[in-house]
């Protein structure tokens, strides 16, 4: 009973923390310190017999149906955390962070009714407000680059499982399927986009460096407050 209570009550920040993380994305600051606990860690992602780039399987499906989370997406965040294992050792990033984040962002790939296909798209794509100044976001005009990302060309949008805006993407983001192209709406580029911006600056996601680095993927503590709960509920 305990573990299906925790499973609803992350269900439920992850709904609000959807429509917060829409609100605030682009803010410029926020007036509580920026400080904190970092998320719970959750084990090391185990490997596949025999393989140093992939998730044990079984422990993929299972993990995904005991904390809710769509098998494609699981499979995205564990294979993340595996490269990020060799590629920055120092950010100690685990899965449940980045789970965190995807759930507010987009409730793992599936906001509006989507569903993510084997490659890891979804079959609808997820794209934010209009970043005019209005509902607390600052106004970021459109460019070539970002119309082609959302189709809108006056105002630039967050787009994909973790809301990436065109300047982040341009800057974290990463082809992480080897398909040969860095794609924001394609979750596996998606959650390692995620993580570049997370590890930036050489921050350790086990300790002090947790909090500066989420309130640094979008500017507002009560976002930080909603990504720790649910990774913290993931950790378990």
């Amino acid at each position: 009973m305990t573990s299906r209570l925790l499973v609803l009550g992350a269900a439920v920040l992850a709904t609000v923390g959807i429509v917060i993380a829409w609100l605030v994305v682009g803010r410029g600051g926020d007036d509580d310190p920026i400080s904190g606990p970092a998320a719970q860690q959750a084990e090391e992602v185990p490997l596949a017999e025999g393989s140093t780039t992939e998730p044990d399987a079984d422990w993929v499906t299972e993990t995904a149906a005991d904390r809710q989370i769509p098998v494609r997406a699981m499979q995205a965040y564990a294979r993340t955390e595996i490269s990020q294992r060799e590629a920055a050792p120092e950010c100690n990033l685990r899965w449940n962070t980045l789970a965190g984040v995807g759930s507010v962002e987009s409730a793992h790939g599936t906001l509006g009714g989507a569903g993510l296909d084997a490659a890891g798209v979804p079959s609808k794509r997820i794209i934010g407000p209009p970043l005019n100044g209005e509902n607390g976001t600052r106004a970021i005009e459109a460019t070539k680059e970002s119309t082609a990302l959302h189709g809108d060309e006056e105002w630039d949008r967050a787009v994909g499982p973790f809301q990436f805006l065109t300047s982040s993407w341009e800057q974290y983001g990463a082809d992480a399927d080897g398909d040969g192209r860095a794609d924001p709406h394609d979750i596996d580029d998606a959650a390692l986009g995620a993580a570049n911006h997370l590890c930036d600056r050489e921050r350790d996601l086990a300790g002090e460096g947790w909090v500066p680095a989420v309130f640094a993927y979008n500017n507002s503590m009560a976002y930080v407050k909603k990504v720790r709960g649910i990774a913290d509920s993931y950790a378990r």
